[in-house]
């Protein structure tokens, strides 16, 4: 499969107003890529698009709730039908809630799964007509590191990040003779909103789940647009899976060398980083 090519190929990607997604936007930007851009934060995806435009490239965007799957179904037809052939899908939207299982409500895990899971096979199944078309597509998903690791108090989030590895590994297979390339994406500890803007279960302590959130912050510390940068030259050698930064790929290695036992040396390892990140001493912006 030939090296993929950005430069006037329509781009989509999904949770564009902000960290890897608002990112990638600005990468496929810099690479000569016109920009179709999805998000739920109207304000954010506003200013996104402005920035890019103001560079010269071509930026739709459109509104959406990827929870409701009517919604997204009535956008994906909207991108189909202005855009026949789009050359990249960058399936990267996704939402977390704390809590163990019997802690959150169905309906709340349930959410995390139409985000984060039938969201990306919805609109994956609605637009592969578009990237048949084009010579040389590519689709890319973003799972986590929680989809190479599944670790309490994640499992509707491990759940949905599981699906999407498993998801788009069996169509890396099913599309390799239709040209198209297919990237599964594992971040690691990438600095965005997700762990902030999560949702609580109901049943969840929130003191405990406030503290617990604060001490995983401490642990995302790649920049966005270092994430952004690995996925894109990821896509540009066809890469079928990337793994960004030590948070990654030492679980993916654990995993492979002691798939039954990983879970303690993981939860060792988590807490003498915690203890490192809270003994750094903090700048103002840090609080």
């Amino acid at each position: 499969m030939r090296k993929f090519d950005f430069t006037g190929g329509t781009a989509v990607v999904t949770g564009a107003a902000g960290g890897i997604g608002a990112a990638l936007a600005h990468g496929l930007a810099r690479r000569g890529s016109d920009l179709v851009l999805l998000d739920r934060d109207a304000d954010g995806l506003d200013a996104v698009a402005a920035a890019l435009r103001a560079t010269g490239r071509a930026v739709q965007t459109y509104q959406v709730d990827l929870a409701d799957a009517q919604a997204t179904a009535a956008v994906a037809e909207q991108v189909r039908a202005r855009h026949p052939r789009i050359r990249l899908l960058v399936n990267n939207a996704g939402v977390a809630l704390g809590g163990r299982f019997d802690e959150v409500t169905f309906d709340e895990f349930s959410w995390v799964v139409e985000v984060n899971f039938r969201a990306v096979a919805q609109l994956t199944h609605a637009l592969l007509p578009a990237l048949k078309a084009e010579p040389g597509a590519h689709l890319v998903a973003v799972s986590s590191l929680f989809g190479l690791i599944a670790p309490a108090g994640q499992v509707a989030y491990s759940a949905s990040k599981f699906a999407v590895r498993g998801f788009t590994e069996a169509l890396r297979h099913e599309l390799a003779a239709d040209g198209i390339g297919v990237t599964c994406v594992h971040p690691g500890g990438v600095r965005t909103r997700i762990a902030r803007d999560a949702r609580v279960g109901s049943g969840v302590d929130r003191v405990q789940f406030e503290d617990g959130r604060r001490r995983f912050e401490r642990l995302l510390t790649i920049d966005p647009a270092t994430a952004a940068e690995a996925i894109l030259r990821g896509v540009a050698r066809r890469r079928g899976r990337v793994l960004i930064g030590w948070s990654a790929r030492l679980p993916d290695l654990l995993v492979r060398v002691a798939p039954a036992a990983h879970g303690h040396l993981l939860a060792a390892l988590g807490r003498a980083e915690t203890r490192r990140a809270e003994s750094r001493p903090r700048t103002p912006a840090q609080g």
